[in-house]
């Protein structure tokens, strides 16, 4: 059974009096423990199918099935269950909270699991170990680099032993030898049976995963594989 699959995947917006068509007819399968790397020029639907497949947005038409449960079937509470349980995400803006620790950062994923605050303290410390943050966990953000960051945010989509971590222009703000580091980063996920979902506009950046998905005007124009 496939991880993720999506037939005749289409999302339209309407604007106005105007339709656009941010996908068309999209069908495809990824199987657990792919590192897909996904490019396309800004509107070329790369996002709108990486939020549908993140269960944070519909298709307009077509079918999203997510380890066979068909996900346009379940309620608004069911579909944050699963955004909380098994997907964790990493933007290229962080999207952390400033006013916070790096740890209670981490920490945060888990407020919405009824999980003791021991129990918090100790996933989040495990989630920080990973990423080679324990020595920075009582930091505020303004003391943490760019690069630091984003290792707290992948860190915070780890905490819940989120089996896909799905990554949105990940290294858009950061330098070469940083993004590298960030990449080598998900590729230890990934070797520990992590699906990594990698949305890029950086050819170098694609590089990094085994397949690659490249869409245009809403539609698929190559799938290939990239590596072993």
């Amino acid at each position: 059974m496939s991880l993720i699959e999506v037939s005749s995947l289409s999302r339209t917006y309407v604007l106005g009096e105007n339709k656009i068509h941010a996908l068309s007819d999209i069908s495809l399968m990824i199987s657990e423990g792919e590192f897909v790397s996904i490019m396309g020029p800004s509107g070329s639907g790369k996002s709108t199918f990486m939020n549908i497949i993140g269960c944070l947005d519909k298709p307009t038409q077509g079918f999203y099935h997510l380890k066979g449960t068909d996900v346009g079937s379940l309620s608004r509470d069911e579909l944050a269950v699963i955004r909380n349980k098994r997907i964790g995400f990493v933007f290229q803006g962080f999207n952390l909270l400033p006013r916070t620790s790096a740890i209670e950062n981490v920490e945060l994923p888990l407020l919405y699991n009824g999980v003791t605050s021991k129990q918090r303290r100790e996933k989040a410390l495990a989630a920080l170990e990973i990423v080679g943050l324990t020595d920075r966990k009582d930091h505020h953000l303004n003391q943490l680099s760019g690069g630091q960051q984003q290792r707290l945010a992948i860190a915070r989509a780890v905490v819940n032993d989120a089996s896909i971590i799905m990554a949105d222009e990940p290294t858009g703000n950061l330098d070469t030898k940083t993004s590298k580091e960030i990449m080598m980063l998900f590729e230890k996920l990934n070797s520990q049976g992590i699906t990594i979902i990698l949305v890029t506009h950086e050819a170098d950046i694609a590089q990094y995963g085994r397949r690659l998905i490249r869409f245009l005007d809403g539609e698929i124009i190559s799938d290939e594989k990239t590596g072993d």
